[in-house]
Parts: C-alpha cells; sequence; structure tokens
C-alpha cells in the first residue's frame, strides 16, 4: 500500500531550514533557465509579430536576408502591376517597393555605436503592414527629407527624437515621427520614402517588395507563378513565415547557451537536493524501519522518497518562477544575426515558459531524489530499529 501524501508535506515542512536552503538552489536554476527562454520567447515573437500571413515577400532568388537581395525597377513595376495585389480604397496596389540598408549611429546616453535598419518604403507602406501606427508626431512625407522612427530605438539611438536631424550617408534627415508596430521588429528601424532614400544613400533598385494579397489561399499558385516568371528572378514567401525562419538562429543560440549555464548550475542544485535527502533518510532509519514493520512494502517506502524529493523541488520551481516573473516585458537588444543591425525586443515570460522551467524543477527532483529513496527502500530493518 502507498504511504499518504501528507506524511511527506509534512516532513518537509518540519524542516524549514535546510528545505529553503534547497528550494532557493533549485529556485536559482529555474529561473535562469526561465530567463534564458524568455529571452529566446520574446526575439522569437518579435520577429514572427512583424510579418502579415497576408502579405507576399518577394526577395532576390538565393537571398537569405533582406540586406543581401536585389529586385530591379523594372521588376518592381511588374510585381505591382500582378493580378494578385490587392487594391487600396483608392485603388492603387497595396505593395511597397523598399530600400533595406544598415547604418551605423552613436548610442544615445552611453559610448559607443551600433547598427540600425533603415528601411526605404512606398508610402502605401502602413496600409499594407496593417499593424503600423504612428504614436507622436507624423507620417514622413513623400518625396522629402523626411523620417519616421520606431519606437524602441528612438529613445536608444541618438538624433531620434521629433525635431532632430539624422544624418545619413552625406544627407540629413529630419525625424518628424515615431511609430509602433505591435512589438515587432519594425519597431527597430528607420522609415523614410524609398524614392529619397534609394538615391540619396547610392542604392538602385529595392531590395524587396512586399504586397498584400487578394486572395491569400491561393499563395501557393502566386508563388509558382512569380518564381517561374523569368523577367523576374525572385523568391516568394509568405510575409510572416520569412521573418519566423530568420528568429531561428537567435533562437537556437541563446536557448543553446541557456541550456549550457542551466546544465552546470542544475548539478550543483541536484546534489544539493540528494545532500538534503540523504540527511532525511539518516536522520528518520527508525521511522523508515517502523514503516516496513506495519506492512509497507520497500517500493512504498522509495516512492514515498522520490515523492518528497519532488515536492522539495516543486517548491523551488515556485521560487524560481516568481523571480523570474518581473522580468517580463524588460526590453533588451541584440543583434539580428540576419540583417547585422540592431533589434530592441522584450522579455516575453509566458505561461509555456513558466511551466517549463516548472517541469525542470520536478526533473530534478526525481533525479536529486533517486538515490537517496533507493536506500531508504534498501535498509536493514533490524540495523535500522537498533539505531539510536
Amino acid at each position: 500500500m502507498a504511504i499518504p501524501l501528507t506524511y511527506n508535506v509534512r516532513n518537509v515542512l518540519q524542516r524549514p531550514v535546510s528545505t529553503l536552503t534547497t528550494a532557493i538552489g533549485i529556485g536559482l536554476t529555474v529561473a535562469i533557465l526561465i530567463g534564458a527562454l524568455a529571452l529566446a520567447a520574446g526575439f522569437r515573437a518579435s520577429l514572427v509579430s512583424t510579418g502579415s500571413p497576408n502579405n507576399a515577400m518577394v526577395l532576390r532568388k538565393g537571398a537569405d536576408s533582406e540586406i543581401s537581395s536585389g529586385i530591379s525597377r523594372a521588376a518592381a513595376e511588374i510585381l505591382r502591376s500582378h493580378p494578385s495585389v490587392a487594391l487600396g480604397a483608392d485603388g492603387r496596389p497595396l505593395a511597397s517597393a523598399e530600400v533595406v540598408l544598415v547604418a551605423n549611429k552613436p548610442r544615445l546616453g552611453q559610448t559607443g555605436s551600433s547598427n540600425l535598419t533603415v528601411r526605404g518604403v512606398d508610402p502605401t507602406a502602413i496600409p499594407v503592414r496593417g499593424k503600423v501606427s504612428i504614436i507622436e508626431g507624423a507620417m514622413f512625407t513623400p518625396g522629402t527629407d523626411e523620417v519616421i522612427v520606431g519606437r524602441r530605438v528612438a529613445a536608444r539611438f541618438a538624433n531620434c527624437a521629433i525635431g532632430d536631424r539624422i544624418r545619413l550617408q552625406q544627407r540629413d534627415f529630419k525625424v518628424v515621427g515615431h511609430f509602433a508596430s505591435g512589438g515587432s521588429a519594425f519597431e527597430s528601424e528607420i522609415w523614410g520614402d524609398a524614392a529619397v532614400l534609394g538615391p540619396a544613400l547610392d542604392r538602385e533598385g529595392f531590395q524587396t517588395v512586399v504586397y498584400r494579397m487578394k486572395d491569400p489561399s491561393r499563395f501557393e499558385a502566386i508563388k509558382r507563378e512569380l518564381e517561374a516568371d523569368p523577367r523576374l528572378q525572385v523568391q516568394v514567401q509568405r510575409e510572416q513565415a520569412f521573418y519566423a525562419e530568420q528568429s531561428r538562429a537567435f533562437t537556437g543560440l541563446i536557448t543553446g547557451i541557456g541550456a549550457f549555464i542551466t546544465g552546470i548550475m542544475a548539478v550543483g542544485a541536484v546534489f544539493g537536493a540528494m545532500n538534503t535527502m540523504f540527511a532525511t533518510v539518516g536522520t528518520r532509519r527508525r521511522e523508515i524501519a517502523t514503516l516496513l514493520v506495519l506492512g509497507y512494502s520497500p517500493w512504498s517506502i522509495m516512492t514515498s522518497f522520490v515523492i518528497e524529493s519532488v515536492f522539495l523541488a516543486m517548491i523551488g520551481g515556485a521560487i524560481g518562477c516568481l523571480l523570474a516573473l518581473p522580468i517580463n516585458g524588460i526590453t533588451t537588444s541584440t543583434t539580428n544575426f540576419q540583417s547585422f543591425s540592431e533589434m530592441a525586443f522584450a522579455f516575453s515570460v509566458t505561461p509555456a515558459v513558466l511551466l517549463a522551467g516548472f517541469l525542470f524543477s520536478v526533473v530534478l527532483g526525481l533525479v536529486g531524489g533517486f538515490l537517496p529513496a533507493l536506500r531508504a527502500a534498501r535498509q536493514p530493518i533490524s540495523a535500522s530499529l537498533r539505531a539510536a
């Protein structure tokens, strides 16, 4: 028969000092894991939310990023006039032929500089993207030296306040507005009119063309048609799928580094739990022998001590989750490996991330409690009863 769970809960709570010490060690390990997962989740969410499943993204055939792509003006005009392009209320195609490049700019309030993505867009870019909205100031006027700055880099880089002038190549542009895009990667960019930015930055043609599809369900047929057109020499993806792919390298790296650091800390946490449980077994030898005499099987004894170890680890897991919660929403930044520019994003402590951290604590409890539980189940009854 099984030993009641209340027995394990009571025993854990009767050792507050050792329980808290072990739980904090496990909690710190869990918090590190949650932090790494939240960092990766925030970066991935920022990029995935950048794209829309209703938009088609056209790049040069073989290009693996926007900055390595190139589309001629003639090809851009063919794409704009394609029957699959949706029309706006004014009858104009909802298509944006875009110039994308990287500019190195000084940080605000600190030494050093970093790369920023500068995007020249068509005036229809905001209705094409959908989520983009001006939150302060105004939209740039087409045909002028005006730009708008994403809200997440506006406070992190010099000359990005409304009214400032920011130099791009040998030309100054006036910042007239700040924009938001639902937390997407666009909030880490500077936007201006492609017709002005292209010549000013010595760019011929465009890097990409993004357009809203009339019928997104026909994407595969559209993709086959455009990629087969010998005049274009392009590859076509759903915009959302493109940005999701861009996130994989960084999220894989962060998750790997986080797993490595967590693995090192987990060894210490497991030994801490194991040491606590061995000490528990040593002080309760008579109690264990009494349970065996009362008819509880060695398997029940072993299971009971494993459960006790897991319960101890779950306390640590709860502590780790609580320690990690304050980082949710904190903005940080890193280099996007695909564009080689800075991208700001927020830590995202999602329910899935918290669950992963909590389940990890359960695993630590199982591993740390197995050997002490095995020792408890195997100890001789007679020797245990004679123990002081």
